[in-house]
């Protein structure tokens, strides 16, 4: 299962909010592309991007940090936030960006995301941002009346590459991911999940793991790992490649050898 790192940008600046609230936003480095590098170099092989400003705005707003960090790292980046139309997702690929998230305009231009499916081929990720069960749009700001099984399925027929699925009352709390959503979700489609929101421990990625097999393949993890409940190290070794239940044990000399 990948363990993917998140890097929420602000004014430039790489911050966390408490359940999608701007007004409880929490700077954590005034360099994301610091901040960047530092998780690649602790073994991270994905990461993620969101331009909060863009979210809000409907356009993107932190194009030169986007910049800076896909061409710093190896690893390929997924950004959100803000991609309303075909030349905002073709801005970020020029850039080097590897994945595109669409959140808004899979609610409201879904033909769009058709569209871009066709001409990005397995590059178009969709996130699902869910207040109580019901897509949120326009960077959290609105809820709309559709429910998130029903929209994945939906995006599914499109030829999306993944879901990202975020539960809204979860995102920066350390309170746990939401299973029961997730299972409903994974019940509903056959693409990759990838769960983001509330993951603060070994215990949470665990819980997680046993998803796998119902398509579960990834966790965005963000609060945790900046504020130390969660290192990245420990992360990886738990559900990442290699993990530590996946190496045969070294039984030496043992009787049982």
């Amino acid at each position: 299962m990948d363990v993917i790192p998140a890097i929420d940008l602000l004014e430039g600046r790489c911050v966390r909010l408490y359940q999608g609230d701007y007004a409880r936003s929490q700077t954590f480095n005034e360099d994301p592309v610091a901040v960047a590098r530092e998780w690649v170099e602790q073994g991270a092989t994905r990461l993620h991007l969101v331009d909060l400003d863009g979210a809000k705005a409907g356009e993107s707003k932190n194009l030169g940090a986007i910049e800076a960090i896909a061409q710093t790292v190896s690893v390929p980046v997924q950004v959100g936030g803000g991609l309303r139309d075909r030349s905002a997702v073709a801005r970020l690929f020029d850039l080097g960006v590897r994945y595109a998230i669409l959140g808004t305009v899979a609610v409201e231009q879904p033909e769009l995301v058709g569209e871009l499916c066709r001409e990005f081929r397995d590059r178009i990720v969709v996130g699902i941002d869910a207040r109580n069960g019901r897509v949120a749009t326009r960077g959290w700001l609105e809820t709309s009346e559709v429910l998130a099984p029903t929209l994945a399925q939906d995006m599914a027929a499109l030829g999306v590459a993944a879901i990202i699925y975020t539960d809204i009352h979860r995102d920066g709390t350390l309170s746990g991911p939401n299973l029961d959503a997730l299972k409903e979700l994974a019940e509903a489609i056959e693409i990759p999940i990838i769960a983001s929101g509330g993951v603060s421990s070994v215990s949470d990625l665990l819980s997680l793991l046993a998803l796998e097999t119902r398509g579960v393949s990834g966790a965005i993890v963000g609060r945790a790992l900046y504020t130390g409940d969660l290192s990245l190290k420990d992360a990886l070794q738990a559900v990442g490649p290699g993990r530590l239940q996946d190496i045969p044990p070294d039984f030496g000399s043992s009787a049982f050898a």
